[in-house]
């Protein structure tokens, strides 16, 4: 008996099979991210657990190397970290608010200077500069009426610091344990594939956080130097603006370099604005065309546009965190395709 002819020609099954994978796909990706929304207080301490270990694992290897218990270790390598998040984030705070009058007032300056060549167009930008100050007050009196609600958020940030802090130090010690424990968690036969893709994706998050870290420094040492020389005003607090921008790849170089250029403008006229611009345009260079490529060579390459992206969607759905959390996430994830690919592409 011959077999019924199909409802619908095989090229139109094939694509409906392929909408309901994708469906069910975005339907598990969008519930988790929905979780770890719902749970953020537990979620954002432990990648942010993971990207300090990430970090701080070749000194806590160092340690155990030369015969330091595990657990003395860890716990040197976390007090290690607290001090020297510690003495940056004073350094940081310290420049910025030394520093923070004359940033604001230059800014104000630069909108005040491009608001009468633009004419209609700079009114705009005239009125925010000579409405800031009300701006900011209704802010404050807003921040006021809500103190409770603010102390409630601070309060839950340092206990995420905290429980980050514990959670690194448990990850130190107990790191060699990890592979035994995955291969129990994953189904019968998939150990070997499970372990080489936490691996990999953990070795992309490890490169990631260094390279991005020595960048940093390196654009921030650079910036600073070069508006030292020209006696741009803020020196060190802008710097510390470019060092703390570097950890948003691109976007973050371009803001931090973008307040620099118009402090420059504002404060020291527009020749010294132009060598300030150049200044930041070379370390640009010197970061897309040697530090980039020399520093991260070995870890997951993303394309700028996966990056700017991954920073948008980290942004949409966590504010700040997020756009952090996005790129060392997106380069674990690239990192798991890639050791996917490699191992199908093996395979028989």
């Amino acid at each position: 008996m011959q077999a019924p002819a199909p409802l619908l020609p095989e090229p139109v099954r094939r694509l409906a099979a392929w909408c309901a994978a994708l469906l069910l796909v975005s339907g598990v990706v969008w519930i988790g991210i929905e979780l770890c929304v719902v749970f953020r207080t537990a979620v954002i301490p432990v990648l942010l657990a993971l990207l300090g270990t990430a970090l701080l694992r070749p000194l806590f290897r160092r340690l155990v190397g030369v015969g330091v218990n595990r657990s003395f270790a860890a716990g040197i390598t976390c007090v290690a970290v607290v001090v020297v998040v510690g003495g940056v984030v004073y350094i940081v705070v310290a420049a910025l608010i030394d520093s923070g009058d004359q940033i604001v007032a230059s800014l104000k300056k630069a909108a005040h200077s491009l608001a009468r060549p633009l004419g209609a167009a700079g009114t705009s930008l005239d009125d925010l500069a000579s409405h800031g100050g009300r701006l900011l007050e209704k802010f404050g009196g807003t921040a006021a009426s809500n103190v409770i609600s603010g102390v409630s958020a601070v309060g839950e940030w340092l206990a995420m610091a905290v429980l980050a802090l514990l959670l690194v130090f448990f990850f130190l010690r107990d790191a060699h344990r990890a592979a035994a424990v995955l291969r129990t968690l994953a189904p019968r036969g998939t150990g070997d594939t499970a372990e080489a893709m936490a691996r990999r994706a953990f070795a992309a998050v490890e490169g990631f956080m260094r390279g991005t870290t020595l960048i940093a420094l390196i654009d921030a040492a650079c910036i600073t130097v070069g508006l030292l020389v020209l006696r741009v005003p803020g020196a060190l607090g802008l710097g510390a603006l470019v060092f703390i921008g570097g950890y948003l790849p691109y976007l973050g170089a371009f803001l931090s370099g973008t307040v620099s250029v118009l402090v420059a403008l504002a404060d020291r006229g527009f020749v010294i604005g132009l060598w300030a611009l150049g200044v930041v345009l070379a370390v640009q260079v010197l970061e897309g065309h040697v530090l980039q490529p020399v520093i991260q060579s070995r870890t997951v390459q993303m394309h700028p546009a996966v990056v700017l992206l991954a920073i948008t969607g980290g942004a949409s759905v966590a504010g700040i965190v997020g756009m952090l959390l996005a790129v060392p996430l997106t380069a674990a994830a690239f990192g798991t395709a890639h050791e996917l690919r490699e191992r199908y592409a093996a395979s028989p």
